[in-house]
């Protein structure tokens, strides 16, 4: 068997190609869509993250604001210019890029954040919408996953999704968004992680894997029931190089895969630009 591999790329270019005519209206009123991001440290995966954050926004002809700040920021300084973006009117949505330098508390930055304007769908208030099925933004990957599987025909509803990870950027709001009572959704959820004694035996009865737990080829062909799905969420930078969660055997049992390079990445950046759309149309409707 050899596994349909997931197109990012071109899912992506999709939602982007959409989004355009929204864009237009948006500008017949003199709106422009803003998104904002604050780099604290010089991490530099985060920094090429960033970047490509800001190139997305030139080509849909969104506004950018860049705000970095040193390693050595204090947390004061780090809410401070939280609060710079809150106030700016031409910021619809941003992000603070994780991971953080030691010494800086991510939570307390991630709660500081305008609800209206988390682009990442991260902060608490957003999070709560999720579990009780109310609108709110998403968190952009697992809004990407499940955008990926409804665009391939993967079947979710009833099917069971196992989730490798409990992070906040992926597992947890993952794992409610595929058990809402949702066309595309629907799922039965088992999270695990890698504290789980025997991860094969959950995997082995999955329909739909998702390896987001950052640990390089943590999931192999002997772990994926033939057919399955497996998408790899999760990636590790190893001697300078991106290395997924997803061994390259896994292709040869599965019955659909996200590929290491142009698979998850592109969707989540689209869905960071969607949410920050979104954001631009409802701050445009309040306005009147």
């Amino acid at each position: 068997m050899t596994a349909i591999s997931f197109d990012g790329d071109s899912l992506a270019t999709v939602i982007k190609e959409d989004m355009r005519e929204r864009i237009e209206l948006l500008a017949d009123r003199g709106l422009t869509p803003g998104l904002g991001t604050i780099l604290v440290g010089e991490d530099g995966p985060s920094a090429t993250y960033v970047q490509m954050k800001h190139n997305d926004c030139a080509d849909l002809g969104f506004d950018s604001f860049d705000l970095r700040l040193p390693a050595d920021a204090t947390q004061d300084q780090v809410l401070a210019a939280i609060a710079d973006m809150n106030a700016n009117p031409a910021v619809d949505a941003f992000i603070v890029q994780y991971p953080f330098p030691a010494g800086l508390e991510y939570a307390a930055a991630l709660q500081s954040v305008n609800p209206a304007k988390d682009a990442d769908g991260l902060h608490p208030t957003n999070l709560g919408l999720l579990v009780m099925g109310e609108p709110a933004p998403v968190a952009c990957t697992p809004r990407g996953i499940l955008h990926m599987l409804t665009e391939y025909k993967v079947p979710v509803a009833g099917k069971h999704v196992v989730i490798l990870g409990r992070g906040l950027t992926i597992g947890r709001p993952l794992a409610n968004l595929m058990t809402l009572k949702r066309p595309n959704a629907n799922a039965a959820v088992t999270v695990v992680h890698t504290g789980v004694e025997d991860i094969g035996s959950y995997t082995r009865t999955a329909d739909i894997i998702v390896a987001a737990a950052g640990s390089p080829g943590v999931i192999t062909a002997d772990m994926v029931r033939p057919g399955a799905a497996v998408i790899a969420a999760g990636v590790s930078f190893v001697d300078g190089k991106v290395v997924s969660d997803v061994a390259d055997d896994v292709a040869e049992v599965a019955g659909w895969i996200s590929p290491r390079i142009g698979g998850v990445g592109p969707l989540t950046r689209a869905f960071l630009l969607l949410n920050t759309l979104e954001a631009a149309e409802r701050a445009a409707g309040a306005a009147g």
